[in-house]
């Protein structure tokens, strides 16, 4: 014979969601998939405010908000009626450039011949579910972002937006050694994947390491030993800034090439050709070259989600439009700024990969 620990097992290896209610419309159980969709804070029986981890003042029922209750309209027809009773719960979600809405079928049905006991069913608590771990996922990742709007003596301004919940960019900025550093990485693929792939960058990077081509050289040797297939690859643009000197170091692993807009004679993009980091080419030792700068001039880093956005009409955004915009800025925020405009004006704020962009008034 099964005993209620038995059934309660079970029911919490169910995916769709599963409450047991009474006629006085209190929660005497409900499974693990409800408790995780509806509420981290729910409980598992009690008012149906506890259950869902309601904040609203005052008694469950008795809240003005309650009457725009999915929940609790459906289970007091239910009871009411001692019959069936279905109703369509709408919840939003919010996403760095968009608002989804997402449906949780409710299913209420009498679980005794004398009303006292009613079965609550919710279709859409398994979508509910993964889109609420989206959003966590989401949330740990903005904790990667860089947090400040200057660094080791130098002013920067970045814009990150990935086209999904998660993204596969990563923008870094950090200081060794009185110098500041630069890091953008971009990995292959979108969504949860990449997010997972870009938060081993992050880990993998050896920020001590003042050599940026030997700190690219140790990430692709700790790449290589996750066993990725050929279609898996980051690539990477990382630059060192020497404020003292004058100079910027930097290396390219299969990234767009980083811009230095000069006040002396305009845009120079700063070609360093090398593969990204793969298990394409065994043992590749990166380099890192160095390059004069002057006071006023500005630095660039970019995804190719900038350049490759595209519009209605198939057209791409381009490096021309890009250096366009960073000839008419007056310094890094100016030119994140006006990027964010051209390109939600050129694409209508539809993107098809993740955007990411870092600038650095030297």
């Amino acid at each position: 014979m099964m005993t209620s620990g038995t059934f309660k097992k079970l029911f919490d290896k169910i995916p769709q969601g599963v409450f047991v209610f009474d006629d006085k419309l209190r929660v005497k159980f409900t499974n693990a998939a409800f408790r995780r969709s509806f509420s981290e804070h729910a409980k598992p029986k009690g008012t149906l405010a506890q259950t869902l981890g309601c904040t609203e003042a005052g008694a469950c029922g008795e809240n003005p908000a309650c009457d725009y209750c999915a929940f609790w309209k459906v289970m007091k027809a239910a009871a009411r009626e001692n019959t069936e009773k279905t109703e369509t719960l709408n919840t939003t979600v919010r996403r760095e450039n968009r608002t989804d809405k997402i449906s949780v079928r409710i299913r209420i049905l009498p679980a005794d011949e004398k009303g006292k006991l009613f079965l609550g069913l919710t279709d859409g608590s398994f979508q509910t579910e993964m889109e609420r771990e989206m959003l966590s996922a989401k949330r740990l990742q903005q904790r990667l972002l860089p947090a400040g709007k200057s660094m080791g003596g130098v002013p920067y301004a970045y814009t990150y937006i990935p086209c999904l919940g998660v993204g596969g960019d990563l923008p870094d900025v950090y200081e060794l050694d009185g110098q500041t550093y630069g890091v953008l990485a971009d990995v292959s693929g979108k969504g949860v994947s990449a997010g997972m792939l870009s938060a081993f960058v992050k880990a993998a990077f050896d920020r001590k390491e003042r050599d940026l081509a030997k700190a690219i050289t140790k990430l692709n040797a700790k790449f290589n030993e996750l066993g990725q297939d050929e279609r898996s690859y980051i690539t990477v643009a990382a630059v060192r800034i020497d404020k003292a000197n004058g100079l910027l170091r930097y290396v390219s692993a299969g990234h767009n090439a980083p811009i230095l807009l000069k006040t002396a004679d305009g845009i120079h993009e700063i070609e360093s050709p090398a593969p990204p980091v793969s298990n394409w080419i065994e043992g590749f030792a990166y380099k890192e070259n160095e390059l004069p700068f002057s006071r006023g001039d500005l630095l660039v880093l970019l995804t190719d989600g900038v350049t490759e956005c595209s519009n209605g009409k198939g057209e791409l955004f381009g490096i021309e439009r890009t250096e366009s915009v960073l000839l008419q800025s007056r310094g890094a925020e100016d030119f994140i700024g006006k990027l964010k405009n051209a390109l939600t004006v050129f694409c209508g704020g539809k993107y098809s990969d993740d955007v990411t962009a870092i600038a650095f008034d030297l």
